[in-house]
This record gives C-alpha cells, sequence and structure tokens, in this order.
C-alpha cells in the first residue's frame, strides 16, 4: 500500500466515522477521531456482519484491501452509542 492508497483509505475512513457520529447524535471531535471511529466501525461492523451471516453492502477495495463503507458507518454509530452511554454521567 503507497502513501496516495493510505491517505485515500484514512479519508474514507474519517468520513464513515463522521457520518455514525452524526447519525449517533454526538458532536465536538476532531479530524482523527473520526478516522479512529471509522476504523473502529469497520471492525465492529465486519464481526457483526459476519456472526450475523450478512453480506458485505459496499466496499472500497484500497491497496489489495477492501473497506466496508456501510458495516463501517453502522459499527460507528453502535461504538459512538455505547460509548455515551458509558460515559454520560461524567
Amino acid at each position: 500500500m503507497g502513501l496516495f492508497e493510505f491517505l485515500f483509505l484514512l479519508l474514507i475512513a474519517g468520513i464513515c466515522g463522521s457520518i455514525g457520529q452524526s447519525i449517533a447524535g454526538y458532536s465536538g471531535s476532531g479530524c482523527i477521531v473520526s478516522i479512529v471511529i471509522g476504523f473502529i466501525g469497520a471492525l465492529l461492523g465486519s464481526w457483526l456482519s459476519d456472526k450475523l451471516n450478512l453480506p458485505e453492502l459496499f466496499n472500497i477495495t484500497i491497496g489489495g484491501s477492501p473497506f466496508p463503507v456501510i458495516w463501517s458507518i453502522i459499527g460507528s454509530v453502535i461504538f459512538v452509542v455505547i460509548v455515551g452511554i458509558l460515559t454520560k454521567g461524567k
């Protein structure tokens, strides 16, 4: 994976993380947090789709590796909601 592909992967993960945060009603984070949430969402969403035997809906192949866009957004929403519930009292 080259530099351009890596930067494109970061961009896609950041967009997915931002969309997930918006759906969950969370705001106030920066670009790096959105990228991290996008990657965590991709891991969580892919795991969830695998456990429930659901199909991969929309993958983008970057550097020979698929990135699950829809499952990243769904996983980001789930992750942000869980973190919001755990930190609500603080």
